[in-house]
């Protein structure tokens, strides 16, 4: 146990060192149009205003009139309004914070069977793994792999849930704006006969048949792990070894024993 314990907090610490240059990168959400911020000027409350960034990637200010908000960070945006409300001559040095209402133009949809689905901001760069983990993960009845559908080109990747969790950087990539994240349903296989529960059961990553006998409650005293059929694609009845992997779709009958 204690052992287990080192090796989780190795990976851990492996993972923060591996993924803290990159956040120190990271410059912060960039602006786009419909986007929806607060533009605020301390102590000066007529001088800001909330709105919504238009098409052509401009808001409107108060003062200052047209200002482009496309393309700038929340920091950036707030440099510019200081300077041109300096230059405009409305104040000496003024405080100015942009803060985001409604994230729109740069977000990433997350759907299927995960805890919570829904449409997450890119306010920072973002894995697959991390936008996983805020979407509270994978639920029991969903797959062990995910489909990443990419905005930039509409192709579909399939990711193992299992090489995530192993840190594999070439299957952790980084999310862009308007990617999908879909977890379908668990592929399962059914299982009857002279087994304590039958039933369709979820696959996990590398089952055999031995592991899926245990999943529905091990033969009856009447059966024989020793005599179990399987259907596969439809086709015919064949006898099936202990250990071959599951697949999905898999119908095995577990038959009496002779006595």
């Amino acid at each position: 146990m204690r052992r287990l314990l080192l090796l989780s907090l190795a990976f851990i610490a492996a993972w923060l060192t591996a993924i803290a240059p990159a956040a120190a990168k990271d410059s912060g959400y960039v602006l786009g149009p419909n986007d929806t911020i607060a533009v605020q000027v301390y102590g000066q409350p007529d001088a800001g205003v909330t709105t919504r960034i238009k098409a052509d990637g401009t808001i409107v200010m108060p003062l200052i009139g047209t200002v482009t908000a496309d393309g700038a960070t929340q920091l950036e945006l707030a440099d510019t309004v200081k300077r041109k409300l300096i230059k405009g001559g409305y104040f000496k040095d003024p405080f100015v914070n942009v803060e985001v209402v409604a994230y729109v133009s740069k977000v990433v949809n997350v759907a299927g069977k995960v805890s919570t689905p829904g449409v997450f901001p890119l306010d920072r760069d973002y894995t697959v793994l991390e936008v996983l983990l805020k979407s509270g993960w994978l639920r029991e009845q969903g797959a062990s792999y995910i489909y990443l559908r990419r905005a930039s080109d509409n192709k579909e990747i399939k990711l193992e849930a299992e090489a995530l969790v192993r840190g594999s950087p070439d299957k952790n990539v980084k999310l862009e704006p308007g990617d999908t994240l879909f977890v379908p349903d668990a592929d399962t296989f059914t299982i009857y006969g002279a087994v304590s529960h039958v039933g369709v059961f979820a696959i996990t990553p590398g089952m055999t048949l031995r592991q899926a006998i245990a999943i529905a409650g091990g033969v009856s005293a009447s059966g024989s792990e020793r005599k179990v059929a399987l259907i596969r694609g439809g086709g015919k009845e064949v006898n099936a070894a202990i250990d071959e992997p599951v697949q999905k779709g898999d119908v095995y009958i577990v038959k009496e024993r002779l006595f």
